[in-house]
């Protein structure tokens, strides 16, 4: 039966090895690839050979889709290019371009439904699509090792996600490279996704979470992107030793997360803050280092039951803003941060200084408040207040102390990822 069918195939497509399991070389040019997906079974091997294939397609069949070194699937400018629409698919080695245009239709280079539990896609070469791989549901899918080249050409707002995930838990997203677009990797209602090791550049936000728990994020790098990390409605994310260099805005951005553990993370390169803390509750931040942004830590709107110790706040132009009456304490069970501008002395070598440290002073909230008050700065009516602040502690308006500061900065975990 199937010899027969084959024999009314053009003439792109060789005969299927003998075997349980088929093997079908496919030559490029027209719709080969098409036809043959009519044809096979579940646990059937496609091999793409070099050239264009035409797209899109419908993966409906448990089948894996290989493309040999310059196997091109070109969607034409329509609609998705791959669709994969059955449980366990592989597509791998492939350059998938030319999507749609359109994010209401969800116009994406590769495409999982639903029904794509556990699909693999591995390896392949996205370029030219509005959203470059789309998880709309499928559950413990894999997306590993793939390049993904977003569209410069269009509005930010009108840009799809280099990698965008929708309900699909259990999901792992590993060392992808993501260039362009809108955001590196968007996630939404989801649970127990991991992204590790992927590489996000010239995009909006490099992670960006919304309504997703129990997840991680971990050893991932972020360069010259708006922010780095966006972790936003969402509880019980591990993000440790992942880097943000260069980015514009934010290295790390917490909105209404709650008892999540940010560890061993380094943001270097002059954003505009290091980490911003907001309406975000029980969180930990332990070993990580912020350094030569405008402001290192910004803490504000209501942030309760913090745990802040073991980091290093290095060379900030403000390395702390809270605005607030309530006095906070930075410290864990006798572990500080290090303050780079903390002068100060260890007289009994136990590593921690021997007076607390208090980044910000009654000066700095009134500048806070009333901003036009910078022109004071250098008045004598400051200087005074700054001496009498510093000889009355009792001054000391609500705000950050640190009882136990460090004498050195720890190691961050992310020095090592590359």
């Amino acid at each position: 039966m199937v010899a027969g069918l084959v024999a009314g195939l053009t003439a792109g497509v060789i005969l299927p090895r003998v075997g349980a399991a088929k093997t079908w070389e496919i030559e490029a040019g027209g719709g080969h690839l098409e036809e043959v997906l009519s044809l096979a079974a579940p646990g059937d091997h496609l091999e793409l050979r070099s050239g264009v294939h035409l797209g899109p397609v419908t993966i409906g069949t448990s089948v894996s889709v290989v493309g040999e070194p310059g196997a091109v699937i070109d969607g034409g400018g329509n609609g998705r290019v791959v669709t994969v629409d059955a449980p366990d698919v592989t597509v791998r080695g492939l350059e998938i371009r030319n999507s749609g245009g359109l994010l209401e239709t969800e116009d994406s280079g590769i495409f999982v439904t639903q029904k794509g539990d556990r699909a693999h896609i591995e390896g392949n070469r996205l370029i030219g699509n509005l959203i470059g791989i789309y998880l709309k549901g499928p559950d413990s899918a894999r997306v590993s090792g793939n390049r993904v080249r977003g569209r410069q050409d269009l509005r930010l707002n009108e840009r799809g996600n280099g990698i965008h995930l929708w309900n699909t838990p259990g999901s792992i997203v590993e060392d992808n490279e993501v260039l362009g677009g809108r955001d590196g990797i968007f996630v939404t209602t989801s649970k127990r996704n991991i992204f590790r090791r992927n590489l996000f550049r010239n995009v909006r936000f490099g992670v960006h979470y919304m309504y997703t728990n129990d997840s991680e994020v971990s050893s991932n790098r972020s360069q010259g992107n708006h922010l780095g990390y966006a972790i936003m409605y969402s509880s019980r994310i591990r993000v440790i030793g992942n880097r943000s260099e260069g980015d514009r805005d934010h290295g790390i951005l917490l909105n209404y997360t709650n008892r999540s553990q940010f560890t061993g993370n380094s943001v270097t390169g002059g954003a505009k803050k290091c980490v911003f803390i907001y309406n975000a509750n029980r969180n930990s931040f332990r070993d990580n280092r912020f350094e030569g942004c405008g402001i290192g830590i910004h803490f504000t709107a209501g942030s309760e039951r913090n745990a802040i110790s073991g980091n290093a706040i290095v060379a900030n132009r403000t390395q702390v803003k809270y605005v607030g009456s309530r006095h906070v304490e930075w410290s864990d069970k006798g572990r500080g941060n290090y303050w780079s501008d903390n002068l100060s002395f260890d007289l009994n070598g136990d590593g921690r200084a021997d007076q607390p440290y208090k980044p910000n002073d009654l000066v700095d909230q009134l500048v806070w408040r009333h901003p036009s008050a910078k022109l004071l700065l250098t008045s004598p009516a400051v200087q005074l207040l700054r001496w009498a602040q510093s000889a009355l502690p009792a001054l000391f308006p609500g705000g950050v102390t640190d009882g136990a500061p460090l004498m050195l900065p720890p190691e961050s975990p992310a020095d090592g990822v590359k």
